[in-house]
C-alpha cells in the first residue's frame, strides 16, 4: 500500500516473502579492472576526457567506491546472526535509528535513511547481538536496491536466523532519484514497513512497536 501526504511517500508491505538475493553459488567477485574500464567508458560517452588531469584516477577511486558501496554482494548478510544468545527474554527487542546508505537499482545514485529494527523472541528466548542488527540493515544495503525489498529482506532473515514470534522494520530515506533529477523534490520522504508473525497479525502489538518507533 502506497499513501502520499506533504511530500511523503509511505509504502507499507505485510507479506513478501522473497530476499532477492542470489544463491550462494551465485555470487561473483568483484572486478577492479572491468569496473575501471566501464567507468571510464562512461566519462568517454558524457563527452569527457578521461586522461586529463582531473580524471585519470577517477576509474580506480570510483571503481574503489563501488567495491564498498556494493560489498553486500560478496558475503551471505544473514551470517551475522549465526551467533545468538540464551537470554530466557521474550520482551520486544527494538533498535532504533540506524543509518542507512544504499544505491537505487535504477538510477545507480543514493538513498538514505535511518532503519528500525525491532522483534520478539522465540519460544527459545535466544537474541543476537544489538550490533548485529545494525550489521545485517548495512550489508543488505550495499547492493543495488529498491528500498521495498531491503525492507523485506531484513525481516526474512531475522525470520530465518531467529525463529522470532514477531519481527518489524520500518526503513525512512530520502532518494537522490527524486531529490536530484527527474522530479526534483528534495525533502521528500519515502517510509517503507515490514511486519512478520506476531506483529502482522495482532494490531495491539504492532502498534506498541510503532510507538515506541515514532517517538
Amino acid at each position: 500500500m502506497t499513501i502520499s501526504s506533504n511530500g511523503h511517500e509511505v509504502r507499507v508491505d505485510a507479506s513478501a516473502t522473497s530476499n532477492g538475493a542470489a544463491p550462494a553459488g551465485e555470487r561473483h567477485a568483484f572486478d577492479q579492472q572491468r569496473a575501471e574500464a566501464a567507468v571510464r567508458e562512461l566519462l568517454l560517452a558524457v563527452g569527457e576526457d578521461p586522461d586529463r588531469e582531473g580524471l585519470v584516477r577517477t576509474p580506480t577511486r570510483v571503481a574503489n567506491a563501488y567495491r564498498e558501496m556494493f560489498a553486500g554482494l560478496y558475503t551471505d548478510p544473514d551470517e551475522v546472526l549465526a551467533t545468538t544468545f540464551d537470554e530466557d527474554h521474550d520482551e520486544l527487542v527494538l533498535v532504533k535509528d540506524i543509518p542507512m546508505y544504499s544505491t537505487c537499482e535504477h538510477h545507480l545514485v543514493s538513498f538514505h535513511g535511518v532503519a528500525h529494527v525491532g522483534y520478539i523472541p522465540g519460544v527459545s528466548g535466544q537474541v543476537t547481538g544489538l550490533s548485529k542488527l545494525a550489521r545485517l540493515v548495512d550489508l543488505y544495503a550495499k547492493r543495488p536496491q529498491v528500498q521495498e525489498r531491503l525492507t523485506s529482506q531484513i525481516a526474512d532473515a531475522l525470520v530465518r536466523r531467529l525463529d522470532p514470534r514477531g519481527v518489524i522494520v520500518v526503513i525512512e530515506a530520502e532518494h537522490l532519484c527524486m531529490a536530484m533529477r527527474g522530479i526534483r523534490k528534495p525533502g521528500a520522504t519515502t517510509t517503507t514497513s515490514a511486519v512478520r508473525g506476531l506483529f502482522k497479525t495482532s494490531a495491539v502489538s504492532r502498534g506498541e512497536a510503532l510507538d515506541l518507533i515514532t517517538r
